[in-house]
């Protein structure tokens, strides 16, 4: 079999890979090319609620924060799709999710080489790589890039649930189209972060009068989008924590969560408003809010669920005719065949070992490269699985593959001192 050969081929085309494809074509003379198994950009396409916001600002595009100039920024969509005007008077504090989702059709659209609904189901390595879909190579390179993101986790306890009575966040708007549901049944939503908030809005939006919102923390929390909170979303936050011992590394991580995993307050305003509102009008509230719920278990009975949950007070019992499970994400299966695998190093949790470039620690490393975009939260911290530092992480992976500074990262204005 023969196939084209690229300097660099990535797995996945979504935000993290386009931007690296965007700044790579702009500097480099080689070629990189791009597969995605989904059969287009998106970014949560499953959860394009309508008013959906992002988390993050605008200027926190693809480009921008290494070259502002760049003909694939944010502004410069806006003005060549002749909307900056009227997106200019809108006065967004956070974009709609679905303008940013625009955005990455359109700059998917200005590269050369991505090809969407195509997956690559095993990347094999004999003196270069090989990618093949369902047998079939599709390309050699010599480097590699993985942007394969995650998926959604579902809990063992309700795993087992048919599709009549469970649905996955990602899936919920194309399940409500399939269902018939009354929407004066009870239905769960399990997961007490944004994706959960948003899954409630969507159901309340759509006539539910009975939803009840579980979540693990002791309260629906809030997304921590302060200036101190910012500081840990730019470059010199992850070179102070890249001299850390790993184990440390874990620990603040952790601490940090909800500068990542909270609700946004806009969200929370929405949903606390509506609540009240409908309240007004009909003299009962629609949403139920359970915080400090866990849940255990789920067990058919009848047409609906079961729900096992320990709570401040002990177990307790709720019978829901539906459950939408929104209880965060685990990284997806790395596409290697075992060979390959086997020459990849681990750590003793079980994850690829991510060195401070983004490189992969593994046995050809010497002249054939492996970059992991969104795949190492505990070393590079909570921005690896963000937004916020789309450009800057493309622009390390880029001087790593040339061996010298195409783009100058320079954070040296900072007022905290991490250590």
């Amino acid at each position: 079999m023969t196939a084209p050969h690229f300097h660099t081929a990535g797995v996945g085309a979504g935000p993290a890979n386009l931007s690296l494809a965007a700044l790579f074509e702009a500097v480099a003379p080689d070629r990189i090319v791009l597969f995605e198994a989904q059969p287009g950009p998106a970014w949560h396409g499953g959860l394009l609620f309508p008013s959906v916001r992002m988390q993050t600002g605008w200027l926190k595009d693809l480009v921008s924060l290494v070259d502002p100039a760049h003909r694939m920024s944010f502004l410069s969509y806006l003005v060549r799709t002749r909307r900056v005007f009227t997106f200019l008077s809108a006065q967004y504090s956070e974009i709609p999710r679905l303008e940013y989702v625009r955005y990455l059709e359109w700059a998917a659209q200005q590269l050369a080489d991505v090809h969407f609904g195509t997956r690559v189901h095993s990347v094999s390595f004999d003196n270069g790589f090989s990618l093949y879909s369902d047998g079939r190579l599709l390309t050699t390179s010599d480097h590699l890039v993985l942007g394969i993101g995650s998926c959604p986790r579902v809990p063992p306890c309700l795993a087992d649930l048919d599709e009549t009575r469970m649905v996955v966040a990602d899936y919920l708007l194309s399940r409500l189209e399939t269902l018939e549901l009354d929407p004066d049944e009870p239905v769960a939503v399990a997961g007490g972060g944004q994706t959960g908030a948003e899954c409630v809005l969507e159901l309340q939006r759509r006539g539910f009068t009975d939803i009840r919102w579980f979540g693990r923390r002791p309260w629906f929390a809030p997304l921590d989008d302060s200036p101190s909170a910012n500081e840990m979303y730019r470059p010199a936050y992850g070179e102070f924590l890249n001299r850390l011992p790993n184990e440390l590394k874990r620990d603040l991580v952790t601490e940090q969560v909800l500068t990542s995993d909270g609700i946004s307050a806009s969200t929370l305003r929405a949903l606390f408003q509506g609540n009240y509102e409908d309240l007004l009008r009909t003299g009962r509230a629609p949403i139920t809010m359970l915080p400090g719920r866990r849940v255990t278990g789920g067990e058919p009975q009848g047409t609906g669920v079961q729900l096992s949950c320990s709570g401040p007070h002990g177990q307790e019992i709720h019978d829901v005719r539906f459950v939408v499970v929104a209880a965060g994400r685990v990284p997806s299966p790395l596409p290697f065949d075992e060979q390959l695998q086997e020459m990849v190093d681990t750590d003793v949790h079980g994850d690829v070992v991510v060195e401070p470039d983004y490189s992969v620690r593994w046995k050809g490393q010497d002249r054939h490269m492996i970059f992991a975009q969104n795949r190492a939260r505990f070393i590079h911290g909570l921005p690896d699985a963000n937004l916020s530092l789309l450009p800057t992480r493309s622009a390390l992976i880029i001087n790593s593959l040339f061996s010298r500074e195409v783009f100058e990262v320079d954070d040296g204005c900072g007022t905290t001192v991490w250590a």
